[in-house]
This record gives C-alpha cells, sequence and structure tokens, in this order.
C-alpha cells in the first residue's frame, strides 16, 4: 500500500511541475500577439480571396445561362447610362 500511494504521489507532484512550466512558458512568448494578428490578417485575406473567387465564378455562371439577346441588352444599357452620365456631368 505505501508503494502504491508513494508512485500516485510521485505521479501527481510530476503533473504539477510539468504543467507549471508549460503555462509559464507560453505567457512568456514574446510578440505572441503580433504572431496572432499576422495569422488572423493572413485567414482574412485568404477568405477575401476565395470569396472573391467564388463571386467571379457565380457571376461567370450566371451570364453563361442568359441568351445571346439579354447579353446584347444589357451591353447596350451600360453603354447608354456611361453616356448619359458623361453627358450630365459636363464633359
Amino acid at each position: 500500500m505505501k508503494l502504491r500511494t508513494f508512485l500516485q504521489l510521485f505521479v501527481l507532484c510530476g503533473l504539477f511541475i510539468f504543467g507549471a512550466g508549460s503555462v509559464t512558458s507560453s505567457y512568456s512568448q514574446d510578440g505572441s500577439v503580433a504572431k496572432a494578428e499576422k495569422t488572423i490578417a493572413k485567414r482574412r485575406k485568404k477568405e477575401a480571396k476565395a470569396a472573391k473567387k467564388e463571386a467571379k465564378l457565380a457571376k461567370k455562371a450566371f451570364w453563361a445561362k442568359q441568351s445571346k439577346s439579354a447579353k446584347k441588352s444589357v451591353k447596350r444599357n451600360a453603354k447608354r447610362q456611361k453616356r448619359a452620365k458623361r453627358q450630365s456631368n459636363g464633359w
């Protein structure tokens, strides 16, 4: 019984000693906030790039489904609006 109690106490002390060391080492890291911000910025940039690519593919798929006359109509309307905007600005 004494040997078992001694081993349990030894293991328990070992956990406290090694556990305490790992906690203090994680707090003493210099620049951890800067590293975290850099990682977050990279992740956001990657997500924005993926979202932009997804939007581009969705737009391409949408226009691929449209008829030729619809595409022409939209193109003419955009051209007409551009011309009207230029004339209203006094160009």
